[in-house]
């Protein structure tokens, strides 16, 4: 009853909360990543898969510039990456603009991130049940390593979490993510500016 009824329905309203409570942080977030990326705009879209791997459009803070190569080609992340973009990013404040991605549907406060579309056809039967449920802007994997964990790994605990959701493991995520941000654990994958790319079980 929570995963199908209620969890959507206080999803809505924690959003809307978050929304009004943090939007002065939101407008000073946008007012440094305005001067920080160098005029390459302050948020971005990304396509993403969501509920049975419908593909939406996730919203986030842009924490790096659109800065070039000789040939055009953009700088590899690490060097795009800003230390505006670097603190956001490490504090989960480049997430916050997901609220609105809640709101209309695409997106829950708790569950598996949203991926890139590319991994789809790379997952296993086993992993791609984490699309059986809304992607969240935190979720089960997150609290246990987030990007510093093995892709194996964290689709585990996605397929887990799927399995065992409930009011009460949310709630213990969203206290668990706030420990996570206050101490900057799993920011980014050892040796990556984020996290390395799935190519698939193999």
């Amino acid at each position: 009853m929570y995963k199908n009824c209620f969890k959507r329905m206080i999803d809505c309203c924690l959003a809307m909360v978050a929304i009004v409570v943090l939007s002065p942080v939101m407008a000073a977030v946008a007012v440094l990543l305005a001067v920080a990326n160098k005029g390459a705009g302050v948020v971005f879209t990304q396509t993403r898969p969501g509920k049975n791997g419908r593909l939406f459009k996730v919203m986030k803070f842009k924490t790096m510039t659109d800065e070039r190569d000789e040939n055009g080609n953009l700088l590899p992340d690490a060097q795009r990456l800003t230390k505006t973009g670097k603190f956001i990013r490490s504090t989960s404040l480049d997430e916050l603009p997901q609220l609105f991605n809640v709101l209309k549907g695409d997106m829950a406060l708790i569950g598996p991130r949203p991926l890139l579309p590319q991994y789809l056809p790379l997952y296993s039967k086993e992993q791609a049940r984490r699309h059986d449920v809304r992607p969240g802007i935190t979720g089960w994997a997150q609290v246990h390593g987030r990007n510093a964990i093995s892709w194996k790994k964290k689709f585990e605990l996605d397929v887990w979490y799927v399995d065992h959701c409930s009011f009460w493991l949310d709630l213990k995520i969203i206290l668990l993510t706030v420990k996570k941000v206050v101490v900057r654990e799993g920011i980014t994958k050892e040796g990556q500016a984020t996290t390395e790319f799935f190519n698939g079980n193999n």
